[in-house]
C-alpha cells in the first residue's frame, strides 16, 4: 500500500487535525465516516491525483492521529464542520468535498456554514436533511420502539467501546461485512432493545473481505487499537445535541453544487421503515446535479465499487 505524498497537521482551536495529502492541483477534501479512516478513500485518492487534483483526506476529530476530546458536546455537526473548514482553509479554499457516512452530513454542514470555502459537495450514503429542532435519535427511538437500533445501542459511554476494543479485528470485520452489499444480516439487524450490535452480527466468511485486502484491514485494526473508539462513538451521542447547536440554521438547504451517490443495498436507504431515503436525495439542495445508485453495492460504496463511484464523481466534477 502506498502512503500519502505528505501529511498536514491543521490547528482548529484546541483540536489538531491530521490530514493525508497527495497530488497537485485543484483541491478535493475527503471526509470519512464511522468506523473508517482516510484509507477508506484510497481508490479516490489514486484516481483523482492521476487526473491532476490535490486530494486530501483527514482523520475526523476523534479518529486516528487527530485530537479526540472526551466530551460528547465536542462532536456536534457544527464543531465537526468547523474542523473541515479549517482544513479547507489550509488547502487554500475552493475545495470540492467528498463525504461518506457521517462524513456526508459533516460535508453538507460545512457547505452551509462555510460556503465561501466550498466549491461543491458530493455526499455518499447519506443525503442532506435540513437541520431540525428535534433530535434524529428521538425519531428512531419511536420508529424502533422496543427493537434494536444500532444508534440507540451506542448511547451509554464506555459500553460499546469496551465491546469493540476487546477484539478490534473481529469487531471491524463483522461491521464492515454487515454493511456491505454481500451481507445477509446487516447493521439494521433485528433484535431486542438492549442487545449489543456485535452479538447480532455473524462472523463473515473466512478470508479477506470482498472490498478490502488483509493489509487494508490491518491498517484499520492497528489504528483503532491505538486510538480506541471513544471519539468515533461520541459522534452518535452528540446527535442529541445537534438541534441546539444548529438552532441558527434550522431548515437550511445546501446551495453549492451537489450530487449524491449511494449503494443499492445501503442500510441508510431503508433506515426509515417503509421509505426509500434515496428516492429524492436532492430535495434539500438548490443546485443538485443528480443521484447515482450503484447496483449491488452496500454502505461502503466507494470501497465496494470504486470504478462506478469514481465515474460518477468524474461526471460531477466535469459539470462544475
Amino acid at each position: 500500500m502506498s502512503g500519502p505524498d505528505r501529511e498536514l497537521h491543521v490547528e482548529h482551536g484546541d483540536i489538531t487535525l491530521r490530514v493525508e495529502v497527495s497530488g497537485d492541483g485543484p483541491p478535493i477534501l475527503c471526509v470519512h465516516g464511522w468506523p473508517e479512516l482516510p484509507h477508506s478513500w484510497r481508490h479516490q485518492v489514486a484516481h483523482f491525483t492521476s487526473r491532476g487534483f490535490t486530494v486530501a483526506a483527514l482523520d475526523v476529530r476523534g479518529y486516528g492521529g487527530s485530537t479526540a476530546p472526551a466530551e460528547v458536546e465536542r462532536y456536534t455537526l457544527t464543531e465537526l464542520a468547523g474542523d473541515v473548514a479549517a482544513v479547507a482553509r489550509a488547502l487554500g479554499g475552493d475545495v470540492v468535498l467528498f463525504g461518506h457516512d457521517w462524513g456526508a452530513p459533516i460535508a453538507w454542514h460545512t457547505a452551509i456554514r462555510h460556503p465561501d470555502l466550498v466549491r461543491a459537495v458530493a455526499g455518499l450514503s447519506v443525503p442532506h436533511t435540513p437541520p431540525a429542532a428535534f433530535s434524529m435519535l428521538d425519531v428512531f427511538d419511536q420508529l424502533y420502539a422496543d427493537r434494536f437500533f444500532y444508534m440507540i445501542s451506542f448511547q451509554e459511554p464506555g459500553v460499546v467501546e469496551a465491546e469493540f476494543e476487546a477484539d478490534v479485528r473481529t469487531a471491524l470485520r463483522r461491521v464492515y461485512h454487515a454493511g456491505s452489499g454481500a451481507a445477509t444480516v446487516g447493521l439494521l439487524a433485528d433484535g431486542p432493545r438492549g442487545a449489543s450490535l456485535l452479538s447480532l452480527l455473524p462472523d463473515p466468511p473466512p478470508g479477506p473481505l470482498g472490498f478490502m485486502t488483509d493489509d487494508d484491514l490491518d491498517l484499520y485494526v492497528r489504528t483503532f487499537e491505538r486510538s480506541g473508539f471513544r471519539g468515533a462513538f461520541n459522534r452518535y451521542r452528540a446527535v442529541a445535541l445537534d438541534p441546539a447547536a444548529c438552532a441558527d440554521i434550522l431548515g437550511a438547504t445546501v446551495d453549492r453544487p451537489a450530487c449524491f451517490i449511494g449503494g443499492e443495498h445501503d442500510l441508510v436507504r431503508s433506515m426509515v421503515p417503509g421509505a426509500d431515503l434515496f428516492a429524492d436525495a436532492g430535495a434539500a439542495c438548490t443546485d443538485f446535479r443528480g443521484t447515482t445508485i450503484v447496483p449491488g453495492a452496500g454502505h461502503w460504496v466507494q470501497q465496494e465499487a470504486p470504478a462506478e463511484v469514481n465515474a460518477a464523481l468524474d461526471r460531477f466534477l466535469e459539470g462544475l
